[in-house]
């Protein structure tokens, strides 16, 4: 991670504190696991893209699908861009995505709403979230306005 990467996540995570009580991302990989088993997609710019400047990337997509097994053409069970290693003073797994700065749109907007991270047991959340989930929702649209457009939310 760069200086610039490290400021820029710093200043996200100060506007995101001021905004609300919602935590920043704790990297548990719970979103990552849950949907990198062909519940993500790929756009066909980005296939395009893999393909002309990270084949590496592009070996893992097949007929338009991604995270197909490079041998067997099948789908692979987890992403194989999710790392895990383990905090030595917490024990806990955290989990890095390999590509993340060419990760597909699907990472990049996740997670859309509070409902989504509410099913996905998203360990972001605080019990002030859940209780105000509207105001949770402008919290979680100002933390991604780097990665996608708010949510809109029919009254």
């Amino acid at each position: 991670m760069t200086l610039d990467d490290k400021c820029q996540f710093s200043l996200k995570a100060l506007v995101a504190r001021e905004i609300s009580q919602m935590k920043n991302c704790t990297q548990c990989g719970k979103c990552c696991i849950k949907y990198s088993d062909g519940g993500l997609s790929a756009s066909e710019s980005e296939i395009e893209l893999w393909d002309i400047f990270r084949p590496d990337i592009y070996q893992y997509v097949r007929d338009g699908e991604i995270w197909m097994d490079p041998v067997t053409g099948k789908q692979i069970e987890r992403c194989p861009w999710l790392q895990g290693k383990k905090n030595v003073a917490s024990g806990q797994i955290l989990y890095t995505c390999d590509i993340y700065y060419d990760r597909p749109e699907d990472c990049k907007h996740y997670p859309v709403t509070i409902e989504q991270m509410i099913n996905d047991d998203c360990e972001m959340l605080e019990p002030q979230d859940l209780a105000k989930p509207k105001h949770a929702q402008k919290t979680l649209d100002k933390l991604m306005f780097d990665s996608r457009p708010p949510f809109e939310q029919k009254s």
